[in-house]
């Protein structure tokens, strides 16, 4: 399987390299770009200063100039987004000793504070401390991310003991939401694992109870790349095709013009898209996140993702078509089907998963026009998204041009784009002009 992965890789860049050679040029002259906005601007926001050596885990809770608002609460989401960051950055060679010993830091909060040892599975938020839990309900959002940051801290630094927790964990999910009759995962919980009042809104995504959401299992396809590649479980790669399966063909809505499909995100336990009222809207970052996620789950599980080459151009030319701006670089945030987008703010995570997705695309079919796009929004990041005054990306900027938001909230830490970068410098370095 090894070897069938490399020479996949390895095809992709040569066809890359050997057909477009102006392009890869183009790219390899980026990297510079790439590492500077990594190592100048991104890193240095989050480590040190959100290590909380004295409660354990990270204060993630600063304003739109970078400075610190109190120590605030910790949700799970972020701080096991920042176990990931600081570990997948000590894998890629970054400053392994800071790195490991930062992701460290959050592990030990998970495990030791967020983590329910009655019931299992980690509380959504607890205080600054971790001593009193604020909302102890269970949903796979988080614990998603959980299982993606604990399988990346067991890879980094090779410890078979995170290595176990994270089957652990795995093993939960498998037998508390893994949904066998219909396929995907059951989403939100009370803390004993039962099912939640039908009138309790869940911690995220909005709707009922019972809804299945593409984001959740979006992200779900993450972490079970991740896992699978750490521990070589089979039911893992069973449930990767599964979650492959989903992604790749029940969140897609087909027939939406000429060579186009895109994503819708709530789904009925059996995945009948619900599509009435503000459910019919396109999430261009969530459609171009998938592609690149699909295109490395597939590599992860030994599958070749040609065959789904033509599902990811279609997403990718929606995006394009109704939420790229051609002016200036950048995709917007969203809009209804078949409409230009109506929320036109640009935010963070949208352009840090574009750029990572452009470049697969290039990757996959050698054609130039995804390193266009790639080279437009990556200006429109260094030029508009990064506060090079004061560190970090802003998390949205407004059609008219104005940065706003706060740099570091519950839903904002540094995995999106600290990610973008990893990856994209990751996929350039090796391309070769021929």
């Amino acid at each position: 399987m090894k070897m069938f992965l490399r020479s996949l890789v390895g095809l992709s860049l040569c066809i890359a390299a050997g057909a477009q050679d102006d392009s890869v040029t183009r790219l390899r002259a980026r990297l510079p770009q790439l590492k500077k906005n990594l190592e100048q601007n991104i890193v240095p926001f989050w480590y040190p200063k959100t290590l909380d050596r004295a409660n354990g885990g990270y204060i993630i809770n600063h304003d739109a100039a970078g400075n610190p608002t109190g120590e605030g609460h910790k949700m799970i989401v972020t701080q096991a987004r920042q176990v990931w960051l600081f570990a997948r950055l000590a894998r890629s060679g970054y400053r392994r000793k800071e790195m490991l010993d930062a992701a460290e830091l959050g592990y030990r909060f998970l495990k030791d504070k967020m983590w329910d040892k009655t019931h299992g599975g980690f509380y959504w938020e607890v205080d600054a401390t971790g001593n009193k839990v604020d909302k102890p309900h269970k949903h796979l959002y988080g614990q998603s991310f959980a299982l993606y940051a604990i399988a990346e801290y067991a890879l980094a630094g090779k410890r078979a003991d995170v290595l176990a927790f994270a089957k652990e964990l795995f093993h939960l999910l498998e037998a508390k939401s893994h949904d066998a009759r219909y396929g995907g995962y059951v989403e939100f919980f009370s803390r004993d694992w039962s099912a939640p009042p039908a009138a309790e809104q869940p911690y995220m995504g909005g709707g009922a109870t019972g809804l299945k959401l593409m984001n959740t299992h979006l992200h779900l396809l993450e972490s079970m790349t991740t896992f699978y590649r750490a521990s070589q479980l089979p039911l893992a790669r069973e449930r990767l095709l599964e979650l492959i399966h989903i992604e790749s063909n029940s969140v897609v809505r087909k027939g939406l013009g000429s060579l186009m499909a895109a994503c819708t995100d709530k789904y009925e336990r059996d995945w009948t898209p619900r599509l009435d009222g503000n459910n019919a809207r396109v999430s261009y970052g969530h459609d171009l996140e998938n592609i690149w996620l699909l295109s490395d789950a597939m590599q992860a599980a030994g599958i070749s993702p040609y065959p789904f080459v033509d599902l990811f151009q279609n997403l990718f030319s929606y995006s394009k078509k109704f939420g790229y701006d051609e002016a200036n670089g950048g995709f917007f945030d969203s809009g209804a089907f078949s409409q230009l987008a109506d929320r036109r703010e640009k935010v963070w995570w949208t352009q840090a998963e574009a750029l990572v997705s452009a470049l697969t695309m290039f990757q996959l079919t050698g054609k130039p026009e995804y390193v266009a796009v790639f080279e437009k929004t990556l200006d429109f990041v260094d030029q508009r998204q990064t506060d090079w005054k004061t560190g970090e990306w802003h998390p949205s900027v407004t059609a008219a041009g104005v940065a706003q938001g706060a740099k570091a909230q519950r839903w904002k830490a540094g995995y999106h784009n600290g990610r973008a970068m990893i990856e994209c410098i990751e996929r350039i370095g090796p391309m070769q002009v021929q």
